[in-house]
């Protein structure tokens, strides 16, 4: 059985940084490579600790845009 989560990297200074959307796991990478595979340990790290129990499955739907906010000073 496996059950499907949404991951986002983004590259904050020198490393990639993967979240894991649905439980709020993150961890880390020198490369995107690193991140995914230290993401998906801590992601089983984290079932395994609390179980899979009323634990939210990625819908599968996932929008990114760019936005722009202004800056006030």
């Amino acid at each position: 059985m496996s059950i499907k989560f949404t991951a986002v990297i983004n590259k904050e200074a020198t490393w990639y940084v993967a979240h894991c959307l649905e439980l709020g796991v993150v961890s880390q990478g020198k490369t995107i490579e690193q991140a995914k595979a230290n993401l998906q340990e801590a992601v089983a790290l984290y079932l395994e600790s609390f179980g899979t129990e009323d634990i939210p499955e990625s819908t599968g739907e996932v929008m990114f845009y760019p936005m722009e906010i202004p800056a006030h000073a």
